[in-house]
C-alpha cells in the first residue's frame, strides 16, 4: 500500500533538504510537542485514555532524547559532550519517573531545560552560514 499523507511528505522532504543542525533543532521541537502532548494528556478524564497518552507521548521524547544523546561526539565534545551527555540521562531518568509514577512535574522540568536547549540551538543557527543539507535519509511511510 502506497501512502500519500501530504504532512508525510512534507516532513520527509523538509528532512531531507535540512542541515544536520537543522534536524538537532527539529528533533528539539519534536521532543517538545510530545511532552507538551503528555503534559495536556494529564487533563483526561478517563483514566485509561489518560494513562495511554502520557506514556506514548513520554515514550515518544524519550526515543528523541535518546537518538540526541546517541548523536553526541563525546571524543570531539570535550567537557560540553560529557555535560549534555549527563544532562540527558537526567531528562530521560525524569520523564522515566513521570511515566512510573504518572505524575506531571518532571515532565515539565524537561520542558523547561529542553526549551533552554532549542532556543540556544535555534540562536546558534541563526548566526551559521548555510549549511549543506542532510544527504541519504530515508522516506518513511
Amino acid at each position: 500500500m502506497i501512502c500519500y499523507s501530504p504532512l508525510k511528505v512534507y516532513r520527509e522532504a523538509a528532512a531531507r533538504s535540512s542541515s544536520p543542525g537543522q534536524l538537532v533543532l527539529m528533533l528539539l521541537d519534536g521532543a517538545l510537542r510530545f511532552m507538551d502532548s503528555a503534559v495536556q494528556g494529564f487533563e483526561e478524564s478517563n483514566f485509561v485514555r489518560r494513562n495511554e497518552l502520557v506514556h506514548n507521548n513520554v515514550l515518544k521524547s524519550q526515543a528523541i532524547l535518546s537518538e540526541l544523546q546517541a548523536s553526541l561526539n563525546l571524543d570531539a565534545g570535550g567537557e560540553f559532550g560529557s555535560t549534555m551527555f549527563r544532562l540527558y540521562d537526567f531528562m530521560l531518568e525524569q520523564l522515566r519517573q513521570a511515566n512510573l509514577k504518572k505524575v506531571v512535574e518532571p515532565i515539565r522540568v524537561v520542558m523547561q531545560l529542553l526549551g533552554e536547549i532549542r532556543e540556544a540551538w535555534s540562536q546558534m543557527l541563526l548566526q551559521q552560514p548555510a549549511a549543506r543539507p542532510a544527504e541519504g535519509l530515508a522516506a518513511a511511510c
